[in-house]
Parts: structure tokens; sequence; C-alpha cells
């Protein structure tokens, strides 16, 4: 996941979740979580040189973009601001590293003309505005320098400080990191007002999203021009302050823990969790296969990076079990073995899936249901008959249906089906659309009947479900991941590290969810997120489940999470 984990994209390229895809070095240290600047969008700050038209205004193609690094990210990177018409300028520490770039962006362009995605006019002069610089004097007439090289934050600083000595006053400074601190970095600069985050998405020609960080000495006619130009180059970008992970770093932490704790409490091997969040929560790809994908070892350094930069916050604790499986030096795809196996004629585990059972001839339906109110509905079109009784107790997604025996099949809430010795409850989990979901995941109290447990599959079956049975996991797979994300973006847009708008741009674009999480989480509704939260809170009361303020407040006040 750049630290954004890959996920496909449409047309099958792939997606970064927040650590580079690339194989770009994974940070080397933890950043300090900063104070949070006021967004770059606020009225300038005294002492701060009111934004211009001129300030404003995207960089002329006539302007020069340097790039420094020419891995894949500043390769792609350069290739991005060479389409959009600017002279380009490609610097590596490393002799004849620029070169070599320069030959595979031209081949890449050349890649573009067959498919008619560029002329060969456009290709032509595109070639000719590239060129490689065998030292950083000549970067002196760039307007713009991104640097894309190793995950070390002295390393950057260097680079900065000699930069500063050779490029004029006026040059925007920018850095890719994916998660290091904009400010650290910037605090050696002798003009941190120009210095800001440009954190593309791997593959950058492809992926759409660019991360605009503001760091806390950042000028607002700095960001606001390093945005503006993004956009001219066709980008998506986002507003954000520097802080730990910034948005798609940040707020996507709980796709890849919850999964592991999941895993960890033995409810479910990773390809069942792969195929609920899927198959049931709409994501493109599960947490084990994406994290093969990225690199367990780069995913394991953002979330343990971003873990250490919020002063080991419970929110955000590394997985054990994702530990070991580094430590085995098993890293996914590219070592051979991540949580698959991926030798020759490696076959991925099918997820173990229940056999057809008989459906009940029909259910008492309790009370709202709360996001599961679709399911009346599509049990009737199954041919199996309802009766409407009254709910239990009050409260969206409170309500249950009623098996014959008595036994409640209730939507996940956060709390164990297994209350008392009653073993009355089967617990269900969300679904981003009941109706289109392929899969379900079942969650029977540790006493449930058997009989009871085949007529909720059997139920789930005729309505063409495959069903998952897992074990008694509070908050099951789908309902405490979204719960989570949900939190985490509420919490991002409270502590005004971006824009609810901006938020959900992020997680749509830089990891490719379905959902924004706070468009989520209006859907489901934030007072049952809040009480999901709450109830997950109650078994573990770590303070990894406690919802943030931002949640409490616009759930007490019924306002949605979206609304300015």
């Amino acid at each position: 996941m750049t630290a954004a984990e890959p996920t496909p994209a449409p047309g099958g390229e792939a997606r970064a979740d927040s650590v580079r895809l690339s194989g770009d070095a994974a940070p080397t240290a933890p950043a300090p979580a900063p104070a949070a600047p006021a967004p770059a969008s606020a009225p300038a700050a005294a002492g701060t040189a009111p934004a211009t038209a001129q300030a404003t205004a995207p960089l002329g193609t006539d302007r020069t973009v340097a790039v420094v690094g020419t891995g894949t990210m500043g390769a792609g990177i350069a290739q991005v601001a060479l389409v959009a018409g600017h002279p380009v300028r490609l610097y590596d520490a490393v002799p004849g590293r620029a070169a070599e770039a320069a030959e595979g962006i031209a081949a890449r362009l050349g890649r573009l003309v067959e498919k008619g995605r560029m002329t060969p006019a456009g290709r032509d002069a595109a070639r000719a505005r590239l060129t490689p610089a065998a030292g950083i004097a000549e970067l002196a007439d760039a307007a713009l320098v991104v640097e894309a090289v190793a995950e070390d934050a002295e390393v950057k600083r260097g680079l900065f400080t000699a930069l500063e000595e050779v490029v004029a006053d006026d040059c925007l400074l920018a850095t890719n990191t994916s998660s290091l601190s904009v400010t650290a970095v910037a605090g050696a600069l002798r003009r941190p007002g120009r210095f800001l985050g440009l954190h593309f998405f791997n593959p950058a020609p492809l992926l759409p999203l660019v991360e605009v960080v503001s760091g806390f000495a950042t000028d607002a006619p700095a960001a606001d021009r390093a945005y503006a130009t993004a956009a001219a180059w066709g980008k998506t970008p986002v507003r954000c302050t520097d802080t730990p992970g910034f948005i798609v770093n940040r707020v996507a932490r709980p796709f890849y823990a919850e999964a592991f704790r999941v895993y960890e409490e033995r409810a479910a091997d990773p390809a069942t969790i792969d195929a609920v969040l899927r198959e049931s929560g709409g994501f493109r790809m599960g947490p084990f296969e994406l994290t093969d994908l990225i690199g367990q070892d780069v995913n394991e350094a953002v979330t343990h990076s971003v873990w250490e930069s919020f002063f080991r916050d419970p929110k955000f604790t590394p997985s054990l079990a994702q530990r070991r499986l580094v430590q085995s030096g098993l890293h996914g795809r590219k070592s051979g073995r991540g949580w698959y196996a991926y030798d020759e004629g490696a076959e991925r585990p099918a997820p173990p899936t229940a056999p057809p059972c008989e459906a009940p001839a029909g259910v008492t339906v309790h009370g709202d249901l709360g996001p599961a109110a679709p399911l009346p509905g599509l049990i009737e079109e199954a041919g199996i008959g309802i009766t409407r009784g009254e709910a239990a107790r009050p409260g969206a997604g409170a309500g249950f249906i009623a098996l014959p025996n008595g036994t409640r099949l209730a939507l996940a809430d956060g709390s164990p089906a297994t209350t008392d010795e009653a073993g009355m409850y089967i617990k269900f989990d969300l679904a981003l659309d009941y109706r289109t979901a392929a899969r379900i995941a079942l969650a029977p109290s540790e006493r449930a009947d058997p009989e009871a447990v085949a007529a909720a599959i059997g139920l789930f079956q005729a309505l063409g479900k495959q069903v998952s049975v897992v074990g008694d996991v509070p908050g099951l797979i789908v309902a405490r991941t979204v719960a989570l994300l949900v939190d985490f973006a509420a919490d991002a847009v409270g502590r005004g590290v971006a824009s609810a708008e901006d938020t959900d741009t992020a997680l749509r674009l830089g990891v490719n969810y379905p959902r924004g999480p706070l468009e989520w989480g209006d859907a489901l509704g934030a007072g049952w997120v809040r009480d999901v939260l709450l109830n997950l809170h109650r078994v573990y009361p770590t303070g990894r489940y406690a919802p943030s303020p931002y949640l409490l407040r616009r759930a007490a006040a019924g306002q949605n999470l979206l609304e300015s």
C-alpha cells in the first residue's frame, strides 16, 4: 500500500495502499507526531505572505521540474511532469542511474504511442524535454524539485539542505515520502515555508491521487501552488496536515490490523477473511493477499512506524502474527511465500464454505434490523414466509430474525454471540449490499443448537449466498473492519488532518475502497458505528476500539459525518 498497499484498479492496474509497491525502502526510523498545523487552505498566519494569483496558480509548462531519485516512484513522477508538458531534469546520486531512468521513461512513452494514448510527435517532444543531470548544480533553474529517494530522514534532510544552496528562492521543494514527518525533514532548512509533501501513489503515471502535505512551517501559498500544479497534471490532489501516515496510511490501518486480529483469535483462516471482505464487504482484495502483494516487510514496517509515531497508541498496535511472518523471511509474492504460497504450481486455498442446508419454511422478524434492513425483502423474494414480531429492545440494528426454534439471528454489533448458557444467538456479518453480496459470514454462539446453525446457513443459501461459519469473534469480519475505518476517518477529520471530502476521496482513490469511509458511515448511521465500537471496547478494554470524540459528537447530534 505507497505505504498504500496496492489493490487492483479498474482495468487490472495495481493500486497503492500507502507504502510503495515499487520496492522502495521502508522507513528506517519513526517520525515524531508533530503538532497539527492549520490546513494549507486556511488564512495565512501572521508573518506569512498572503497568497497571490501568481503564487497559487499552477506552474507554467515552461518551468522546469526536477526529480531526485530515479527508482520506480521517481521515474514515474518524472513521466507525469513530462507528459504534462514540463522540461524535466532527472538526478540520482548513483552515476548512470539518471540516464538509465530516462531510457526507461522513453520506452514507456513509446508504449503509450503503440496504445494510441500519445502521438509520435508528442513522444518525441517529451523525450526532448527530458534531461539527465550529472549533479545537483544542474537543477538550479528548477521551479519544483520532487525528491523520491530512500525513506531515511537524515538522507532527505541532507539532500534538501544541499538543494537550498542551488535553487532559486521561489522554487518549491517537495518530498514524496509516504511515512516520514514532513515537518522533521524541513527542520534543517533556511526557508521551510516552501517545503511540503507531494505523496504520489504507485504507479504514479496511472494512479490519480496525490496527498499534498503541509508541514508545520509550510506557507499556504506554497501548498496552494503545489495543489494547483498536481491538478494541472491531471491528478486528484487532496490536502492534509503533517500527521503520521498522512490520510491514506493513517486511516487504512484497520483494514489490515483487524483481519490479523481475527486470525490471531483463531476465528477464521486467511482465505476465509479475504473472501468475506471481498464478497461481502466489497473490497477489491482481502488484506492477506494484499499485504502479500505489497510485501509483508514493507506493510509491517509502515504499521510499526505509524504506531511508534503515535507514541504506541493502542489504536495502531501492529500484529504479532505479521511480525513472525516477516522474521521468518516470508515476505509475500517477492519471496515466494507469505500468507499464501507462490511457488510454481501452488494453488490458492479456497475458503471453507458450508455445505448445502435446508432453509426454514418461515422466520419472524423482530424490530429494526438497521443496516440489514434489506434482508426481510430478500427473504420474501426467496419464497420463505415472514411474520412480524416485536423488538426485544429499541434501537437501530437491535432487531433480529427468529428461526423456528427461537434462535435469534442478529447483525454483528461488536458483542459476542455467546452471551449466556442458552446459546440463543447466531451473529451474521455486515455486507456492503445484501442483495449482491456473494458470501456471508456467520458466528454462532458456543452453545448454539446445530440444527439452528444449519437453518441459518440454509436461510442465507436460499438468498444465493455462500456461507462461511467462523468463530464467535466480536464484530465478525466486515462489521468490525468498517466500523474502525469509519472511526479512523472521523478522527482524522476531527483533528484537522483533512476535510471530510478529501478524506473520503483519498481512501477511494488511494486504496480503491468501494465507498469512502465517511460516506459508508453515513449509510450505516453514525449511531450504529458508535454502538459497534462501544461494544467492542467493552470486550477489548485497551482503548483501541474507543470511539473518537468527533464520532461521538456527530452521533449524539444526529449529524452526518460528511457534513462540514
